[in-house]
C-alpha cells in the first residue's frame, strides 16, 4: 500500500518521464500472450515497467522529490561491454509525436547513456502522424533530418534512414541532403509488393529498403495514459503525454540474431 501511495505522490511531483522496457527478448519467455502488433506489445510494456518499478518503491520518500522519474529495471538493462560492442550492430527507430527536432538527439543521447555505447550505428525516423488529408513533404523532413546530419557529424550516429517515403519524396530528400538516407523502410501493409520505382531507385543509388509493420502512430496519447492508469490506479494521468518512443535492437553481426531488444519512452506533464 506505501508503494501505491508513494508512487501517486512522485507522479503528482514529476513533470518528466524516462522509460527503459530492459531487454524484451529475455522477458518475452515470461509472457503468457504475445502481442498482436507493435503498439500493444509498447504498452504492454509501459505498463509492465511502471508497475515494477512502482512496486519497488522504499517505504519512506526522500524529502527532494525528483522532477524527472527514470523508470528502469536494473537486472532487466543490460550495458553492452567494451568487449561486445565490435560483435553488435546497434540499430534504432525514433517516433515522433511532433515535430521538435530536439526530440531527436534527446533519444539518441538517452538511447546511447542507457546501452553504454558512445554511437549508434543506424538510426531510423519515423516523423511524426500528419492529420488524415495531409501529405508528407521535403519541407516537413528538412528539419528533421538537418537533426540527423548533425549527429552523423558529430559521431554520435552512424548511418540515417528514413521510413516510408515514396519513390519522389525519397529522391528529392537524397537530392537535398549532404548526408544521404542509407536505408528506407516501407510498410508491407500498405504495399504487398515493393514498389518498381522505388527498387529502382533504390538499387541505383545504394539505399536499402526493408519493411516493418509498424502502425502510423505506435502509441495514441489514450494508449499511453491507459498504461500509465493501469499501473497505478486512481491516478490522474490526463495532463502526461508521450514525445518521443525509441525502439532499438541489438544483432550479432556474425549470426544475424537480435541479442537484445526493447523500447524508451520520455513523456512530459503539461500544465494543465
Amino acid at each position: 500500500m506505501e508503494a501505491h501511495v508513494n508512487a501517486k505522490v512522485l507522479l503528482n511531483h514529476a513533470t518528466s518521464l524516462h522509460l527503459h522496457t530492459g531487454n524484451l527478448v529475455n522477458r518475452s519467455r515470461l509472457k503468457k500472450k504475445c502481442p498482436s502488433s507493435p503498439s500493444e506489445e509498447l504498452q504492454d510494456c509501459i505498463q509492465a515497467t511502471l508497475s515494477k518499478w512502482f512496486a519497488t518503491m522504499p517505504p519512506t520518500l526522500e524529502t527532494e522529490l525528483p522532477v524527472t522519474l527514470d523508470c528502469s529495471i536494473p537486472e532487466e538493462t543490460e550495458p553492452i561491454t567494451a568487449e561486445e560492442r565490435e560483435e553488435l550492430k546497434v540499430s534504432v527507430k525514433i517516433f515522433l509525436s511532433d515535430c521538435d527536432c530536439s526530440f531527436i538527439r534527446s533519444a539518441v543521447e538517452m538511447a546511447c547513456h542507457s546501452l553504454g555505447v558512445s554511437q549508434l550505428d543506424s538510426v531510423i525516423i519515423a516523423p511524426p502522424p500528419l492529420p488524415d488529408g495531409d501529405n508528407q513533404t521535403l519541407e516537413h523532413l528538412q528539419p528533421l533530418w538537418a537533426e540527423l546530419e548533425g549527429l552523423v557529424r558529430s559521431k554520435k550516429v552512424t548511418a540515417i534512414g528514413t521510413s516510408d517515403l515514396d519513390k519522389t519524396l525519397l529522391e528529392q530528400l537524397y537530392n537535398w541532403a549532404q548526408v544521404k538516407p542509407s536505408s528506407n523502410q516501407v510498410n508491407l501493409a500498405s504495399c504487398c509488393v515493393m514498389p518498381p520505382d522505388l527498387t529502382a531507385f533504390a538499387k541505383e543509388f545504394d539505399i536499402q529498403l526493408l519493411t516493418h509493420n509498424d502502425p502510423k502512430e505506435l502509441i495514441s496519447a489514450t494508449a499511453f495514459q491507459e498504461a500509465v492508469q493501469e499501473s497505478i490506479q486512481d491516478q490522474q494521468v490526463a495532463d502526461w503525454s508521450l514525445e518521443w518512443v525509441l525502439r532499438y535492437s541489438l544483432i550479432v553481426k556474425s549470426r544475424g540474431i537480435i541479442k537484445s531488444k526493447g523500447y524508451l519512452v520520455h513523456a512530459k506533464k503539461s500544465n494543465l
